[in-house]
């Protein structure tokens, strides 16, 4: 299992922002429903959690944090006690337990990205963290434009669709894709997935 915990950042400047994030987070949600095992709560204060089936869905909601620039998130990969509880909050397990710690070591001025992982395969976790930063840290620096490709482009559109629904030609497109490193965050993302997925178990199994 997967436990993502994540920590609002100068919630005491800017204001809770949980019940904001809950709301925009609903088409997420909707999109990774299958993979949903308990559903994102406010766990305590300015923090949230949810857990998770597999490690697609935490690299994809640890990703869209990062985008959003104002969490510290920590990913917890284990098992986790049954029966589970009704909620986050009613349940335990190895993998809220590294959650715990991953959120703790995102907050820390160590961290140049605030999002780690902590798992019961410690090398596992901590190669997942490397891609992960390294991911948040294009994620982070995006520009708009760079953006607003990536928020069109999926299996069914193409450059030449984004272009046409944009204004703009299928060369600007391109460029943008290249400059927002779309191609290389593709990547990259099933290669956290499955080093987050290895930190699951332990070195030997």
């Amino acid at each position: 299992m997967f436990v993502v915990t994540a920590d609002q950042r100068g919630s005491t400047e800017k204001g809770d922002r949980v019940e904001s994030l809950m709301t925009e987070l609903a088409p997420w949600a909707e999109r990774w429903a299958d993979e949903i095992a308990l559903p994102l709560e406010r766990t305590v204060g300015d923090e949230v959690q949810i857990m998770l089936t597999h490690a697609d869905p935490a690299v994809d909601l640890a990703l869209h944090l990062m985008r959003l620039g104002e969490w510290s998130v920590g990913v917890g990969a284990g098992p986790v006690n049954e029966p589970w509880g009704a909620s986050a909050r009613a349940s335990s397990g190895a993998a809220f337990v590294h959650a715990r710690q991953a959120v703790e070591r995102a907050r820390g001025r160590s961290e140049s990205v605030p999002v780690v992982v902590s798992g019961e395969d410690d090398e596992a976790g901590e190669g997942a963290t490397a891609i992960l930063q390294l991911l948040a840290a294009v994620v982070r620096r995006r520009s708009a434009a760079g953006w607003e490709v990536a928020d069109l482009l999926g299996p069914e559109a193409t450059q030449r669709d984004i272009a046409a629904r944009l204004g703009i030609s299928e060369q600007a497109v391109s460029q943008r894709v290249t400059s927002a490193m779309l191609d290389e965050e593709r990547r990259a993302r099933p290669v956290a997935a499955t080093l987050l997925a290895r930190a699951a178990t332990t070195g030997d199994e």
